[in-house]
């Protein structure tokens, strides 16, 4: 069964489209399974909350899913996230999964595949499978506080990366979209599938505790496009592109190219875009990353040698640097002020409550 590029228009606005339908169509083999689809806008009976005139938007009722649905585990309240993919084109995504999470990768502590909490055949004969995750947030949310926090979340993503291809395999898509927070323990309250800043019952503003209180994980998902390649082969394959379409190589897609490459480039621009682009203070970074996104992939450091570079500059840098506050480019003066008497408040409680300044889950 071939999924539709886009979403059709739905019967009205802020009504169910096609995809939902489907995943309605599901519901009672979903239940069935253990998995219940327990927001409002799934009932048999749902009528729109929202009167002629109002934004569906502004209204939980009107936040619609899509390929990706959120659900309920019925044996013990879980939220999950379950994943619609075609059996065809997916063959070597749960291939990988699998691998990642079987012995002896699965022990390994620089795993950080998302869990992979169940698999479900689809019985309607489309040849469909849906993959069943806990339900997870972007990396970057909340935000990073410290360069300390920034610290760990590098280590947790070179480490995974380097394990992969320790076991000859490539990610080939780690970029920021595929790269999770696991918020088990930093949120008290659960939050919106949708609207990730908001309750789930739609209540009140989402308290959270911050990655120094709460040291979290980062998992790895989406190995769509992963592939395992052979032992002790260097892993040739023609270019397929992931989130991040600036990979030099890419611009020729009849040349094979080395996997493992991309995938260094991909962390590096990620670190470029999403920290030393975003934030004062990276310097120290410029270097290794300057090198893992290089024009020429054969001056790309590997893997092992980001993770031992990587070691060196963490130890260079002071516990005062660790515990200071990442400072955004665009903030403005006033607002830095006034996120700073904030971050003093809380440095001045972690050091005095021993809170390690990088906060290693």
């Amino acid at each position: 069964m071939q999924l539709p590029n886009s979403v059709p228009r739905a019967d009205f606005p802020g009504g169910l489209n096609f995809i939902e339908k489907w995943w309605i169509k599901h519901r009672e083999w979903l239940q069935e399974c253990g998995y219940t689809l327990s927001r409002p806008r799934y009932q048999p009976d749902w009528t729109p909350s929202w009167k002629p005139g109002q934004f569906y938007l502004f209204f939980e009722d009107g936040l619609p899913m899509d390929r990706i649905m959120d659900a309920t585990r019925s044996s013990d309240g879980l939220h999950v996230a379950i994943k619609r993919i075609q059996v065809n084109a997916a063959s070597e995504e749960v291939e990988v999964y699998q691998r990642m999470l079987s012995e002896p990768i699965s022990s390994d502590p620089r795993n950080r595949t998302a869990p992979l909490l169940d698999i479900l055949e689809v019985p309607d004969g489309s040849g469909e499978r849906l993959l069943v995750m806990p339900l997870l947030r972007p990396f970057a949310n909340p935000e990073f506080e410290t360069f300390g926090e920034a610290i760990a979340f590098f280590a947790q993503i070179f480490e995974a990366i380097q394990l992969m291809h320790e076991h000859y395999i490539a990610h080939r898509d780690c970029t920021f979209n595929n790269i999770m927070l696991d918020p088990s323990g930093m949120y008290p309250v659960p939050f919106h599938p949708v609207k990730i800043d908001r309750r789930r019952d739609w209540k009140g503003k989402l308290p959270h505790l911050t990655r120094t209180q709460c040291p979290p994980r980062y998992l790895l998902i989406d190995f769509g496009l992963s592939r395992a390649y052979p032992p002790k082969t260097v892993p040739y394959d023609l270019p397929i592109r992931g989130g991040d379409k600036t990979v030099p190589e890419h611009d020729n897609e009849t040349e094979d190219c080395d996997q493992y490459a991309v995938d260094v480039y991909y962390l590096g621009n990620l670190v470029r875009e999403r920290f030393i682009s975003k934030y004062h203070g990276f310097g120290f970074m410029q270097p290794l990353v300057g090198d893992m996104v290089a024009v020429n992939p054969s001056r790309r450091p590997t893997m092992d040698d980001v993770v031992t570079r990587f070691k060196e500059i963490r130890e260079s840098l002071s516990s005062w640097k660790l515990r200071s506050r990442l400072v955004r480019r665009k903030d403005w003066a006033i607002v830095g002020l006034y996120k700073s008497i904030g971050h003093w408040h809380r440095r001045l409680a972690y050091i005095a409550t021993r809170k390690p300044a990088i906060p290693d889950a």
